[in-house]
């Protein structure tokens, strides 16, 4: 079976992003979010960021358009029924989850394909929600999807051959490099990364450096594009909370221990980017 239809659940930042990828590159696209509200927003924000990518030449305007017009958008999850691939891209909660693909088994059918994008939760756990476990994996985009050029592809235990193969020629035809992770808390970006992050913001919250000198020294003397508190930001620091404390429940390794000060700036809402303060302040 060949993939030719794409169903995302969830058109939030992730979710809006695997939209426009899979329909940027040929797909047919139906998204469902719980609400129209969320839905409009989703859809908004995906039509913004492809007319920033018209604005810098990275993309045509004609490429806009047919980007568009293969795109569905719906509340209701049935409509999803004859989708090949669904990606889901909902809030990152276990049970929220368990239920969305709970709830597939009433629309999946023999040949469909569940994903979940989930940045750190347990694959094979989701996938006993459903009635189909061995056409369930993992399927983690990074942010922005558009952008980056990794997608970690996670089977579990009872995940079939066959449904590894078509999603690793998937991800390939969106122009991805797909790389293999086991089921394994955090899998390999965030298992690497989150300890990284957490141990420069305890650098800040012991007074070692400021951000400003830490984040240059990442980039000038570890090469790295951006650094850790302004990534940080650009993840947001709830999300990076989340994921740690699901690493350390798993793992019991103290260096997924959040610092005090995350806890304290997720109480103030300093998020990041996405609410205009952080670590940085943003306009």
């Amino acid at each position: 079976m060949s993939i030719k239809q794409v169903g995302v659940i969830g058109c939030g930042v992730m979710g809006a992003g695997i939209v426009q990828l899979c329909a940027q590159n040929g797909y047919q696209v139906i998204v469902s979010d719980v609400s129209q509200a969320f839905l409009d927003k989703g859809l908004a924000s995906l039509n913004s960021s492809l007319n920033k990518a018209v604005e810098k030449g990275k993309i045509t305007s004609e490429l806009m358009d047919s980007t568009l017009k293969r795109i569905r958008g719906t509340i209701n999850m049935v409509d999803l029924h004859d989708c090949d691939l669904i990606i889901e891209a909902a809030t990152e909660n276990i049970a929220a989850k368990k239920a969305i693909f709970g709830n597939l088994a009433k629309i999946d059918h023999d040949d469909m394909i569940l994903a979940t994008n989930t940045s750190c939760l347990s694959i094979i756990d989701i996938a006993k929600a459903t009635n189909r476990p061995e056409r369930v994996l993992g399927m983690h985009f990074f942010n922005p999807v558009p952008v980056m050029a990794l997608v970690e592809v996670v089977p579990t235990l009872m995940t079939s051959p066959d449904i590894i193969q078509q999603v690793q020629t998937f991800g390939t035809s969106l122009g991805k490099t797909v790389i293999m992770v086991k089921d394994a808390p955090g899998f390999i970006v965030n298992r690497l990364m989150i300890p990284y992050l957490l141990s420069a913001i305890r650098l800040v919250e012991n007074g070692v450096a400021n951000k400003d000198e830490i984040d240059t020294a990442m980039k000038l003397g570890g090469n790295h594009p951006i650094g850790p508190l302004a990534l940080t930001d650009l993840i947001g620091l709830d999300v990076v909370n989340f994921i740690a404390i699901a690493c350390y429940e798993e793992l019991k390794d103290p260096q997924f221990i959040t610092p005090v000060l995350v806890k304290k700036m997720i109480s103030a809402g300093w998020l990041g980017r996405k609410t205009g303060k952080g670590f940085y302040e943003y306009k």
